[in-house]
């Protein structure tokens, strides 16, 4: 496989861990501070370099495909451990790095691995950055603040009510631009406001394309359900990983973790991807009349995926945590990319203060 192009003071290295070959990108040197930076779904370690190349002094960055995505070996998500075989994958690359204790960036779907070894090894995190992180309780399958399960099966979440005409374009390599469901399309419609453009976007929709395609990688396997929309989670996939089935238990155990690494929550005002009305939420399309038979708000509402958040990371500050949230204006699903100026006068000042 071709290696990605990267620009000028990015190094790209294949990196053999005991777990997998992770491909990783890495700036600056590695003897400094390191910050781990995790991509979300569709999108892979490209995504960070203008924010790893533009890290203080004293600080190196560190970005791997996870696994299933970019460049890294290809190999299955076990969903019913939830996204703890990413955090494993981190946690051996941090041993072969010889990397004790780092500062940690999640972005969307990453921001579940770093839930997880929040929980399994604190001792191992200095501060975390989240970026428009999924929820604490998953994507899908619960609603209110509190989490509650919306079903008991979880029925209208996973990888079984992605859309297959999307899983088929990144499977064909599509690079087109004249129908909403191509990659390029989705990118630029949700991860950006519009008119921003990546300058790098030929290169990030490379990456984003390398994701692994199956139903027992993405978009995953499900199962079918007797309540709307009659799908559920199945076992395998990260999509099904992130799912509320298999992250709703480990909330309480986050919420008491000890010790508490601060944490920073950086998010953009006009996010469709992860907000209180996503529009990749299920309930959401069926409120608006996208997916028939829709029960309605009493029974299955819009997960309230920032408010959910913020109620968890509140709770955890009452046990002896801490936390800010910083909203960015104009600014969609990816605030570190569109804005990267105002993104860093917050990141750094936190990357410094707990350095």
């Amino acid at each position: 496989m071709e290696m990605p192009k990267v620009k000028n003071g990015i190094q790209s290295k294949m990196i053999k861990t005991d777990r997998l070959e992770m491909h990783v990108l890495f700036s600056g040197k590695l003897e400094d501070n390191a910050v781990i930076f995790l991509h979300g779904n569709f999108s892979a370690a490209l995504y960070w370099q203008d924010l790893m190349l533009s890290l203080p002094e004293g600080f190196t960055g560190i970005a791997p495909d996870l696994r299933g995505y970019g460049w890294t070996e290809d190999k299955l998500t076990d969903a019913t451990r939830g996204l703890k075989d990413w955090s494993e994958d981190i946690l051996a690359l941090m041993d072969v790095l010889n990397i004790e204790k780092a500062h940690f960036v999640g972005w969307s779907l990453g921001a579940a691995p770093i839930y997880r070894m929040l929980i399994d090894q604190p001792e191992k995190i200095k501060s975390i950055t989240f970026v428009a992180p999924v929820s604490p309780y998953g994507f899908g399958g619960t609603k209110g603040e509190e989490g509650i399960p919306v079903y008991e099966d979880f029925a209208g979440c996973g990888g079984g009510l992605v859309n297959p005409d999307f899983v088929r374009r990144i499977q064909e390599g599509d690079r087109s631009a004249e129908d909403p469901n191509s990659p390029r399309n989705i990118i630029n419609t949700f991860y950006y406001v519009s008119p921003f453009r990546a300058d790098d976007e030929e290169d990030l929709l490379t990456a984003s394309l390398q994701e692994k395609i199956g139903n027992d990688k993405y978009p995953g396997d499900s199962v079918p359900s007797t309540n709307w929309p009659f799908v559920g989670p199945g076992k395998w996939g990260p999509i099904n990983g992130g799912s509320g089935k298999y992250m709703i238990e480990d909330v309480p155990k986050l919420i008491e973790v000890q010790p508490k690494a601060p944490i920073l929550w950086i998010r953009g005002d006009k996010d469709q991807v992860v907000s209180d009305m996503s529009i990749f939420d299920i309930p959401t399309l069926g409120k608006l009349g996208f997916v028939p038979g829709y029960p309605g708000e009493d029974v299955c509402p819009p997960q309230p995926m920032v408010a959910q958040t913020r109620a968890v990371f509140e709770k955890y500050q009452e046990n002896g945590g801490s936390y800010k949230e910083v909203v960015i204006e104009n600014t969609a699903h990816s605030p570190h990319i569109e804005k990267l100026e105002e993104f860093n006068q917050n990141f750094h000042k936190f990357l410094i203060e707990f350095k």
